[in-house]
């Protein structure tokens, strides 16, 4: 843990706010001016010891190199310059510095991986020409097989296979791809001139570690960028078929897979009783790692590219984001937002960016343009799709005025704008936008003199689930408290019941997966508890008497915390012994349509029955004249003594 942090002005060219940066819990050295220059030696002392946190981005080697000299392990940094330093509102940017050098000592868990093994099976896909030149770059590195898709004929160099056929279907990523294919001919090596083919078979079973496709066409997989080893190459461009094939050599040894997500299937609301419910993760997963596996789902590591969209759209929390946790996003808004203010600090805004693009247009601006506003503080993260609606609630209840994220050339737009739609929806007007910009300078000119929102009166701290962490940011931005409308499909909202039409049958308690609905084992009751509802849709499309509804909503009243009843009846006494036994209305229905019209109740004795318990049911069947239980005297037991005193001729009548 981090003591000290080193400032250094970078040649004078920024401005370091030395007693605003203290509120990190740092202690700061004097504001040096080349760190990296002449001023190595006062560097190497100041990190000598292994407890100090360098505030400098762009010379991270250099500082690591100087460790391992010292045989220390290497300082953490931070990017004061680009973020803070260099901008035209530097003289008030103290704030931001102090809240970006006590973010930059939170902690994050690193990824969890798995290994994943490639020795370099190579299957490239194409026709003719463009199909050999790239197995003849890549034959002496990987083991290649050309699967040509046309007839011209193949050449004679035989450092590498080369069949035809067509595939049918194909499966896998990195390291173990399956591919069938389909009137698959193999090449006849011997003989004299043209090379001949054996005669074409369907259902062939091909597996490799890397897939070539050079077909220009329609791409064998969804997201086919995302998909690790699948490589594609329009061979019409010029280099393209080059570049991949350098990209193909280096798909050989063992790598390291990161797990994006964690899934508790427990919690997945996709379906119960062989009824749909929620689909968010499998509308929205680009790659297709996320299938259908009995009442959940389940995600494919191998195939996750680590978007995060499922994460962000999940109701429940089955499929959560994990590299880094979504606790480690909550901590470090929570960080960077109360260290602003305790520097004096008032009203920032949040600028969530990656760490390829958005980090190369804040360097970019921050040198050659205006810089970042003083209240603007920057947020990096992995995937920017998963910084959903959570997250943002997390900001403006923790003090943010503002979510501004920047978007990245890569990222899908769908899952941000929806989620930027919901965010705005719980707080109750526009806080957050989605800037697309290409030109570094457009990115001071998008945020110097934007409009700005209060912040939070009393900011609340984000801890727990995503969903909790929503309602407490919701509630502190609206203290009243009250029912505020959410758009179509928002993971919070109320159950309506129909009461004339609802009848108390409770399908739709068994199939609730978060208990949200509930029933009194004492009474005919419907019971909804709102604050848990996922708004699946389960008990909508259970219901057999279509008597539930949906409504989306962020209920912040106290009743949403507790069970409500939604429809209740008198209990049915049973005639016999006053034991409730049913709801009332439905045993009238069922004596009205039974009783003196079904020939098991044509009797006035026989009808009785239906307004009985089960108990009392069968003893009174039992003791009925026409009883189904009933039968003949039991046969006297015959013993062996019988037998053997019985003559033969009895035995043979017997």
């Amino acid at each position: 843990m981090a003591k000290r942090i080193l400032l250094c002005d970078c040649l004078g060219s920024q401005s370091l706010d030395t007693a605003a940066i203290a509120a990190s819990g740092l202690t700061p050295s004097r504001v040096h001016t080349g760190l990296c220059m002449h001023e190595a030696e006062a560097a190497a002392n100041g990190i000598a010891d292994g407890e100090t946190l360098v505030a400098c981005g762009q010379e991270t080697a250099f500082f690591e190199m100087l460790a391992e000299e010292l045989g220390i392990e290497a300082p953490g940094h931070v990017d004061l310059r680009d973020r803070a330093g260099w901008s035209d509102e530097a003289e008030s940017a103290g704030p931001k510095q102090a809240a970006l050098a006590a973010e930059a000592q939170v902690s994050v868990p690193p990824a969890r991986a798995m290994d994943v093994v490639s020795e370099g099976t190579c299957l490239i896909l194409g026709a003719g020409e463009p199909a050999f030149e790239a197995a003849s770059l890549l034959c002496d590195t990987l083991a290649v097989t050309v699967l040509q898709t046309d007839a011209s004929e193949p050449p004679a160099d035989r450092r590498f296979d080369v069949v035809r056929g067509r595939i049918a279907r194909s499966e896998g990523t990195l390291g173990q791809f399956k591919l069938r294919i389909d009137g698959l001919q193999q090449l006849v090596p011997g003989g004299r001139g043209a090379f001949t083919f054996s005669e074409p078979r369907d259902g062939a079973v091909s597996e490799c570690d890397i897939l070539f496709d050079l077909t220009a066409d329609t791409p064998l997989f969804p997201a086919p960028q995302k998909r690790e080893g699948y490589l594609r190459a329009d061979p019409r461009q010029p280099g393209a078929l080059h570049a991949r094939a350098a990209e193909a050599r280096e798909m050989v040894g063992t790598f390291e897979k990161p797990l994006y997500v964690r899934a508790e299937p427990a919690l997945c609301a996709h379906s119960r009783s062989r009824k749909i419910g929620c689909t968010n993760c499998l509308d929205i997963c680009p790659t297709g790692a996320i299938t259908p596996d009995g009442d959940h789902v389940s995600v494919d590591p191998m195939i996750c590219a680590g978007c995060g969209a499922c994460s962000s759209v999940c109701p429940s929390g089955a499929i959560t984001y994990d590299a880094p946790p979504v606790s480690s996003i909550f901590r470090r808004i929570d960080v960077l937002l109360s260290t602003f203010r305790k520097a004096g600090g008032t009203a920032p805004r949040l600028l969530v960016h990656d760490a390829e693009f958005g980090r190369e247009m804040i360097g970019l601006a921050a040198r050659f343009g205006r810089g970042l506003p003083a209240d603007v503080i920057p947020f990096e993260i992995d995937a920017i799709a998963a910084f959903g609606h959570a997250e943002m609630m997390a900001a403006l209840g923790a003090g943010a005025t503002g979510i501004d994220v920047l978007m990245s050339p890569k990222t899908e737009r769908e899952t941000p704008e929806a989620q930027a739609a919901l965010t705005d929806a719980l707080a109750g007007g526009p806080r957050v936008r989605l800037l697309e910009l290409a030109d570094p300078d457009a990115l001071p000119e998008a945020l110097y003199g934007a409009e700005k929102a209060a912040a939070v009166a009393d900011p609340a701290l984000p801890i727990g689930t995503r969903r909790q962490v929503t309602r407490v940011a919701a509630s502190a931005l609206h203290p009243e408290g009250g029912k505020h409308a959410l758009p179509d499909h928002a993971p919070y909202g109320a159950v309506l019941c129909d009461t004339d039409a609802c009848t108390l049958c409770l399908a739709c308690v068994s199939v609730c997966p978060s208990g949200a609905l509930g029933d009194n084992a004492d009474k005919p009751q419907l019971l909804f508890q709102e604050d848990a509802c996922l708004q699946c849709g389960l008990c909508e499309t259970t219901c057999p008497e279509n008597a539930i509804t949906l409504e989306p909503r962020m209920n912040l009243d106290p009743e949403a915390l507790s069970q409500q009843v939604l429809n209740e009846e008198e209990p049915a006494l049973c005639i016999e012994c006053g034991t409730p036994f049913g709801v009332q209305s439905t045993i009238d229905r069922i004596a009205e349509q039974l009783a003196g019209k079904h020939s098991m109740f044509a009797t006035g004795d026989a009808a009785r029955m239906i307004r009985m318990c089960d108990d009392c049911r069968v003893r009174a069947q039992y003791h009925s004249q026409n009883n189904p239980y009933a039968a003949g005297d039991r046969p006297k037991p015959r013993t062996t003594d019988d037998y053997l005193n019985t003559g033969p001729s009895k035995r043979r009548d017997h």
